[in-house]
């Protein structure tokens, strides 16, 4: 049992300095107002609408200060936090309302229009009503609980490989430790700036950078939208040192008729990942005078784990690096053996930034983790320096701007539409988003192929960024020696 309380150690060691900020409008949080802003909170939640310590808080609403109040509330009260994509569609997000039980919905004015839709009978608290509720200087103290290891802080939904979302918990020993090890590799000081564009509902938009830069007593910005010459502009004038984004992020910034004429000498480097960073976009910063550092990570372990060292980008195009300080790592193949190097096997992790399990799924859980070791189904080979590459992935994932998307999940969708017999969905190459789906089906016995139909009932069941781009129609699916589908035989 233990207390872990960032927001209050920092407003007793620098209480003047900015913690958080947003920039449209402009508004920002020392560390102590921020500590007051947790404790009012976690004293209206606890004490005036009884939300225990376990209970759920699922939240649907854009990065804000508000939002990293309630996660230093969190570390406070022991409530859970459960982020909610909104760009899900109603069903989706109903989905996660059934699967989590969360005490409360938060959510932002915004998305009046997506939670009047919902059929989940749930009690929603606007977000701006909420914190009108905290000028009460009454709330200003708040003893904050005893918490166990792997309590969990967040439960963040992952696209599931088995057609439906798994909640990973994720705890506050995660919490801690990924922060220990982001911290050493990427060297966060109390002096950093960061400005954050992923969004909350990403182990990316708190765990990569915020968690670390806050368990620092760093600055954080905050972006609630992506905008790459606004985001060029700030990191000038903020004189940013670090940034994490992904390949589409870079590409787009790089474009940007502000690129040219920007300065960015205060930046260290950039952390980029979700999927290999192309070497003419690695050349095209280098020559701005930006190092990249490339990386490895997934929502149940850390999420930072490996680290491509910025010297090394050229040299080892397509590496995630080495693992990072506090990591455990063995690659083995079907049997479970350890593989010698250059061989290709499946990636797996142990140490202390491992989830406990997903949310009420004994099943999945004990089939991810085994002996402590967490099976990532990624599949990758280590060459003769101890540099680590991904070669593919196991679980047929692909990712579409950032986002991860698996093709269980569209493929459940598509088989619901009257006439579809069978269906699959690959990762295609795309200039701008990395990779989009493509669907492809096969028809039942007098029933028609209707492109548009099979697209407006994924648009109606499926967040966009999961509706294939491309759709079409098969006489078969092609199929390998056991019956399944053979998707290296799909383009």
């Amino acid at each position: 049992m233990y207390r872990k309380d960032w927001a209050s150690k920092w407003a007793e060691y620098t209480p003047n300095k900015v913690a958080v900020k947003e920039y449209r409008p402009a508004r920002s949080l020392t560390y102590q107002e921020l500590n007051n802003q947790a404790n009012s909170l976690a004293h209206y939640l606890v004490h005036d609408l009884k939300v225990g310590k376990g209970e759920r808080l699922m939240v649907l609403a854009e990065h804000s200060i508000e939002y990293v109040a309630l996660f230093s509330m969190t570390q406070k009260t022991g409530i859970t936090l459960v982020p909610v994509n909104f760009r899900l569609s109603v069903s989706e997000i109903d989905y996660l309302i059934s699967d989590s039980e969360p005490r409360f919905l938060i959510a932002e004015r915004k998305f009046e229009d997506l939670v009047s839709s919902l059929k989940s009978n749930i009690e929603v608290l606007w977000l701006d009503d909420l914190f009108s509720q905290l000028n009460n200087s009454e709330y200003q103290r708040f003893e904050a609980v005893e918490l166990e290891e792997d309590h969990p802080a967040f439960i963040l939904y992952t696209s599931g490989s088995t057609g439906f979302p798994k909640g990973a918990i994720y705890s506050h020993k995660m919490l801690l430790w990924n922060s220990l090890n982001t911290s050493q590799s990427l060297e966060i000081t109390p002096s950093d700036l960061t400005i954050n564009c992923m969004p909350p509902f990403h182990t990316g938009g708190w765990n990569v950078l915020v968690t670390p830069m806050l368990h620092r007593g760093a600055t954080i910005g905050l972006m609630n939208k992506f905008d790459p010459d606004f985001l060029l502009e700030l990191m000038e004038q903020e004189k940013s040192n670090l940034f994490m984004g992904v390949p589409t992020m870079l590409k787009m910034m790089a474009d940007s008729e502000r690129f040219k004429s920007v300065s960015l000498d205060a930046m260290r480097y950039f952390i980029v990942g979700g999927e290999a960073l192309p070497l003419e976009v690695i050349d095209t910063w280098h020559r701005k005078g930006v190092k990249i550092r490339q990386g490895y990570g997934l929502t149940e372990v850390g999420p930072n784990l490996t680290s491509l060292h910025q010297d090394d980008a050229e040299q080892k195009i397509g590496s995630i690096g080495k693992p990072n300080f506090y990591v455990e790592y063995k690659i083995v193949d079907e049997q479970g053996r350890r593989v010698e190097p250059n061989e290709v096997g499946e990636f797996c992790l142990k140490g202390p930034m491992v989830t406990p399990g997903y949310w009420r799924n004994e099943e999945a859980s004990q089939k991810a983790i085994v002996e402590g070791w967490f099976h990532t189904g990624d599949l990758v080979k280590e060459d003769n320096d101890g540099y680590l590459y991904v070669v593919d992935r196991k679980k047929c994932m692909f990712i579409s701007g950032g986002e991860n998307v698996y093709p269980a999940e569209i493929e459940r969708v598509l088989r619901a539409v009257y006439g579809v017999d069978e269906a699959a969905v690959i990762g295609v190459k795309d200039a701008k988003w990395g990779e989009v789906g493509k669907a492809f089906v096969t028809m039942k016995p007098g029933c028609s192929f209707s492109e548009s139909l099979l697209r407006e009932h994924c648009a109606n069941h499926l967040a966009k960024f999961k509706v294939p781009r491309h759709f079409e129609v098969l006489d078969e699916l092609p199929k390998n020696g056991s019956g399944k589908i053979d998707r290296k035989n799909l383009a």
